[in-house]
């Protein structure tokens, strides 16, 4: 038994490389094609190029990496039941669901290799493929983001410090601006909050320092034009693809405290949880759909992960939506179509004929 899982084990895994890594290479190529046209100013390089495309490819390996695992499973133990083999193991008395445990393991270590592959790796490559793009599109990045807050300059060059920026409203928490004379701190400008007007951005309870005379004058509201529109904040904001888990929890619970309430930065946060779980289920499925039915050739059973794979990503995306929307929580959203998946996987597999 334990040659023959070896052996299965190992068509397996060929396969998976194949489809997942080639998939995710061809993918990345074609997205970085669909931007050369953006690319131009910057007057980039075949080798700039390629490196975008190189950067895109962990996040596009972690979509397709669910739908790989279901094809390639549903292959190898379809072929096998193709080549009277699962029939000679039974009449040898061997148990399927014994045959299918190094694939049960296999899958437990693919989700894990998900969640690390989306936790670390994926944010870092989502970073640096966003400073890359804005190289090559001629523009420098001008808004350092960090988990105290952003960095930038205004439009007369003072030093702009912002807490927190909440993109849906327009509004910041915390601004301190400090304005620069010929050789020091000239002036230090701190507001509790501010907010877009349409035109220019309104400071409200407004403390301004004098460094020079040591005096500070308070204003309810004043108007700041010197600072960049929200156009400028949302092309430079880290989005959920660029922060790991504990990143884009702890910028939740920061939106949270401060009286804001962001729906698809929460059903993102779920998801990033509950996607990588899908890699071991869609094994599973395709394990017991094999050994439960007879597939036919490889062609079918590719056609049929394909299918079911395609029927898991429009749920699942409608299920986001509905989360994104407010239709439903955002813990629903992004764990109802997992775990509907999940636990078809686990009936049929439990009923797996011996």
């Amino acid at each position: 038994m334990k040659i023959i899982q070896r052996l299965y084990l190992k068509d397996f895994l060929k396969l998976l490389l194949l489809i997942s890594g080639g998939l995710s290479v061809i993918f990345s190529l074609l997205e970085m094609v669909d931007k050369i046209g953006y690319f131009m100013p910057g007057k980039s390089s075949v080798a700039s190029l390629l490196l975008y495309a190189f950067f895109s490819v962990p996040k596009l390996f972690l979509y397709v990496l669910p739908m790989s695992v279901l094809t390639c499973s549903l292959f190898t133990f379809s072929q096998a039941m193709h080549r009277k083999e699962i029939t000679a193991i039974k009449a040898a008395g061997g148990k399927l669901r014994s045959l299918s445990n190094p694939f049960i393991v296999m899958g437990i270590f693919l989700s894990l290799f998900a969640f690390i592959t989306g936790e670390f790796i994926v944010p870092d490559f989502s970073n640096r493929a966003s400073n890359l793009k804005n190289f090559l599109e001629g523009k420098s990045r001008r808004l350092n983001v960090t988990e105290g807050g952003l960095w930038l300059r205004s439009k007369d060059g003072s030093p702009v410090k912002i807490d927190l920026y909440v993109a849906e409203r327009k509004t910041a928490e915390g601004v301190s601006v400090f304005v620069l004379g010929d050789d020091s701190l000239k002036e230090k400008i701190v507001a509790a909050k501010a907010r877009w007007n349409g035109e220019t951005w309104i400071f409200e309870d407004v403390s301004k320092y004098n460094v020079s005379t040591g005096s500070v004058e308070h204003f309810k509201t004043i108007t700041y034009g010197s600072l960049e529109s929200p156009d400028f904040f949302e092309e430079d904001l880290k989005g959920a693809a660029e922060m790991g888990i504990a990143e884009l929890y702890r910028y939740t619970q920061r939106l949270k405290r401060a009286g804001f309430r962001n729906l698809k930065l929460a059903v993102d946060l779920h998801s990033k949880i509950s996607f990588p779980l899908v890699s071991l289920f869609m094994m599973i499925l395709g394990m017991a759909l094999s050994l439960r039915m007879r597939l036919g050739g490889g062609l079918f059973s590719a056609g049929l992960g394909l299918l079911i794979s395609l029927l898991y990503w429009l749920s699942y995306t409608f299920s986001l939506s509905m989360g994104y929307s407010g239709v439903i929580p955002a813990l629903i959203s992004a764990w109802t179509v997992p775990l509907i998946f999940s636990a078809l996987a686990i009936y049929l597999f439990f009923h797996i004929p011996e």
